[in-house]
């Protein structure tokens, strides 16, 4: 990190140059990603003393943690301009007056063995006014640049020594204009109360603690008119207050709320009493990709690539079994073989848990690696499993399982009776690689289509190729459907996810095999190319996995799906096979449920962030901000099937609207 003097920092916040450093004696750190109309501090966040007063404080680090604030500094890290003190407020308080900053004694215990000198009190109120003129700066710039600042003012409390219920959130109002700041202040307090923490009755309130009484909120009420300051303390519900450690759970939510709670609090403000009426949350978050992420994506990327999950899980012998199977269905039991895994799984987990996602500062990017870095490793174990015992409990790890949910789903869509005549797959494997070629071409993304003799699908992606099974026919309905499902969606999602400047988009985030089938399935939808029996397909599925998970043999599973539902011997081994391959492989549950939230999502949203690269929906808010926040590109490609317009089919319509 830069060490910078005040005048550099001054100078630089004049000419609105963004910047991260700490003064070059330490105290402060000053983190400037893009300069907007709001601060965040934490002036109580640090824990050091100077060397020369260590000897002389009577009070040992835990008796001076337990009356500063940690982790508040933690709190507020995603915001985009940070002052976050590092000194111990026993050198000098920065929310007391200058004349004031330095305890003689604090909370009842005498603070100083023997007094300090005058040079060494004249060090400590230096640091105090150094922090003030910078401060003082920051406001003026932020006010001439955009004719307002909020201040959002961090602090922590202990509550065990209080003896009655105490709020989580407190917002000291007592030096507020409360005329001029009330909707502002009724906006916070009901943000406050909104945040959900683990395990926690989250309150909030006003002026009940603590009254905001504190010298920051003295000194900009004192210089500034177009400035609110909230000093907002939170209850040490995140450590234990007494033993000092940490709740790590508690605040990783803390951080996400406060990110949420201050940029939404700000938009409203700015949108009230600027011009910027539409203005959202979004719009207040930096614009540009930390460098801290693009190091860590890179070395993710580097590690992670090339781990194919259905490279290694789909049968070398697919062929072959099946062909001795279906000679004796009730007695042979398919033995499958593998690739070999070719990579050291220890080193690789090894390698994921050792990248620095903690010098990741915004909570949502933050979060987003955590969960990605996890299916990784879960991953590893599924492939290092394939063909034993174990296989399943990490697929269930990894996929999941159905539920009674997805079951009830599938039974009522089976129920259903075809009404439209079944038609001959006369379309060889070779006019579909062909139909393929000339759909890329359209769409105008460059990818290579080719003949696969390994495929239990008809067709898939792998990369930027599509892959055609060389023993499959194909009707036209079932040839636009893939059309639409592989190049539609997989293959423009790995286009797009090329373009962005962050690689985890291609190596998928979690729950992208439930988004991505999801998808993809309802483009075939929508593109009227998605008949019944392809729906009873995915129906047929959830029931396969269910007996599957449930303990149910090979021969178990065929039998049933070919005399309860009457399956050929191709399609009933093809779905069967699915499911047993790598000793049971539950991914094709994912594909009904996929559907159904890919259509409510649909029906209600907008869902164009799901295309930037290999996404999941849990992730589609964060993926909206990013593209707000001008750090990922809208998609370059989207699926045509989304602005087809097509009549819908009403049977599959009520059908596909009733599954919930």
């Amino acid at each position: 990190m830069l060490q910078l003097t005040e005048q550099e920092v001054l100078d630089k916040i004049q000419h609105l140059t963004p910047f991260e450093a700490q003064l070059n004696d330490g105290s402060l750190t000053i983190r400037i990603s893009e300069y907007q109309p709001y601060i965040a501090t934490a002036i109580h966040h640090g824990h050091r003393l100077r060397t020369e007063l260590i000897t002389k404080c009577e009070l040992n680090e835990e008796e001076r943690y337990f009356e500063e604030d940690p982790f508040t500094g933690d709190f507020i890290s995603s915001l985009p301009i940070i002052l976050q003190g590092e000194d111990s407020r026993y050198e000098y308080d920065l929310n007391r007056a200058n004349d004031a900053c330095i305890y003689e004694e604090a909370w009842g215990k005498s603070v100083w063995s023997t007094p300090l000198t005058e040079t060494e009190r004249a060090t400590s109120q230096q640091k105090h006014q150094r922090y003030y003129r910078i401060l003082k700066c920051l406001v003026e710039t932020l006010e001439k640049e955009f004719g307002l600042c909020l201040i959002y003012d961090i602090h922590s409390y202990n509550y065990q020594r209080i003896d009655r219920p105490t709020p989580t959130f407190n917002l000291g109002t007592a030096q507020v204009n409360k005329k001029q700041w009330r909707k502002e202040i009724d906006e916070c307090l009901a943000k406050l109360n909104d945040i959900e923490l683990p395990n926690i009755d989250v309150t909030a309130s006003e002026n009940d603690v603590f009254k905001g009484m504190g010298y920051q909120a003295s000194f900009v009420k004192q210089h500034f008119k177009k400035t609110l300051l909230l000093p907002i303390e939170v209850k040490k519900i995140f450590m234990n207050e007494v033993g000092g450690e940490s709740f790590p759970l508690v605040i990783e939510k803390m951080k996400e709320a406060m990110k949420t709670v201050v940029t939404e609090h700000a938009a409203f403000t700015l949108r009230r009493r600027t011009k910027a009426k539409r203005l959202t949350s979004n719009h207040i978050l930096a614009s540009k990709l930390p460098r801290e992420v693009i190091k860590l994506d890179r070395q993710l990327f580097s590690i992670a690539r090339g781990v194919n999950t259905l490279s290694y899980i789909n049968p070398t012998n697919l062929k072959q079994e099946k062909r001795r199977f279906l000679n004796k269905p009730f007695t042979y039991q398919p033995a499958f073989t593998y690739r070999q895994l070719d990579l050291d799984p220890y080193k690789f987990r090894e390698k994921l848990y050792r990248l620095p996602v903690e010098d990741i500062r915004d909570a949502d990017i933050q979060k987003m690696y955590r969960k990605t870095i996890d299916q990784l490793a879960v991953r590893i174990d599924l492939l290092t499993s394939i063909g034993t015992d174990e296989f399943l409990y990490n697929s269930l790890r990894y996929y999941g399982q159905p539920d009674d949910r997805d079951i009830a789903n599938a039974k009522f869509i089976l129920h259903a009776c075809e009404y439209q005549e079944k038609v001959e797959a006369t379309i060889s494997a070779k006019e579909a690689i062909t139909a393929f070629k000339a759909a890329a071409e359209e769409y105008g993304v460059k990818c290579s289509v080719v003949s696969s003799k390994t495929l239990i699908a008809r067709a898939m992606v792998s990369g930027r190729s599509i892959k055609v099974n060389a023993n499959s026919t194909f009707t036209q309905g079932d040839l636009d459907a893939l059309i639409h499902h592989e190049l539609g969606v997989h293959l423009v999602t790995t286009a797009n996810a090329d373009a962005q400047p962050l690689k985890v988009l291609k190596l998928g985030l979690p729950g992208n095999t439930h988004t991505q089938e999801g998808l993809a399935i309802l483009c075939e939808h929508l593109a009227g190319s998605f008949p019944l029996h392809r729906l009873k397909t995915l129906a047929l599925r959830v029931i396969a996995v269910d007996k599957m998970v449930n303990g149910e043999s090979f021969n178990d599973t065929f039998h049933a799906l070919k005399q309860d539902y009457k399956l050929s011997d191709d399609e009933a081994f093809t779905i069967t096979a699915r499911v047993y391959r790598g000793g049971g492989f539950t991914k094709d549950f994912l594909y009904l449920r996929g559907l159904k939230d890919a259509l409510h999502c649909y029906h209600e949203q907008d869902l164009t962030a799901l295309f930037v690269g290999k996404t999941g929906f849990e992730f589609k808010p964060l993926l909206e901000e990013l593209i707000a926040r001008d750090i990922l590109q809208k998609p370059t490609y989207m699926p045509k099937a989304l602005s087809l317009d097509i009549e819908p089919d009403p049977v599959m319509e009520f059908l596909l609207n009733s599954i919930k």
